[in-house]
């Protein structure tokens, strides 16, 4: 799960999370995230935890330092660094969902779409679109592939979904 760390976005995504992370938990599904307080990562992996769901967080020694470890995960793993961070988690996670979020979430969302283009992973990453808030993302993949820096017919590529009950379809039923 990649999303947001920021307390000061609109309550409704946090109330986005909360569904999520219930939902999570009700299917047995292991959540596996960034280890973090704040923002949709408090309200996914707080809701999922205790709902008895198992929440994996993977945090770096600096996110500790700055006293944000989550108190919602049944297991932490901790590494060094970002790159660890994102590599461990990318082995670990069956799918990657995106929820809203800012440069932390881009960078994870790119980072899981670069590897599965020169075939490193064939995992599904998953974009919450919610209230169209990936838009400009996908009118910018439409534009690489207008021009030809992406494929038309892409051998890995990003699943948008408009809401949760698309979301949860697509975990039950991967394509």
């Amino acid at each position: 799960m990649y999303c947001s760390a920021k307390d000061t976005i609109a309550d409704e995504y946090k109330q986005l999370g909360r569904e999520l992370g219930a939902w999570l938990a009700s299917e047995h599904h292991t959540l596996v995230f960034g280890g973090a307080t704040g923002g949709l990562m408090t309200a996914v992996s707080q809701t999922a935890c205790e709902h008895k769901g198992r929440v994996i967080g993977v945090i770096t020694h600096g996110i500790i330092a700055a006293g944000r470890l989550s108190p919602w995960c049944t297991r932490i793993l901790k590494v060094p660094h970002m790159n660890r961070r994102k590599q461990k988690m990318k082995q670990l996670a069956d799918c990657f969902v995106c929820l809203p979020g800012s440069y932390g979430t881009l960078d994870e969302m790119f980072d899981v779409i670069a590897s599965g283009t020169v075939v490193e992973h064939k995992k599904p990453i998953y974009i919450l679109n919610y209230k169209g808030f990936y838009n400009s993302l996908k009118e910018q993949i439409d534009r690489m592939k207008e021009e030809k820096f992406i494929p038309q017919e892409e051998m890995y590529k990003p699943i948008f979904v408009d809401d949760l009950k698309q979301l949860k379809q697509l975990l039950v039923n991967p394509k």
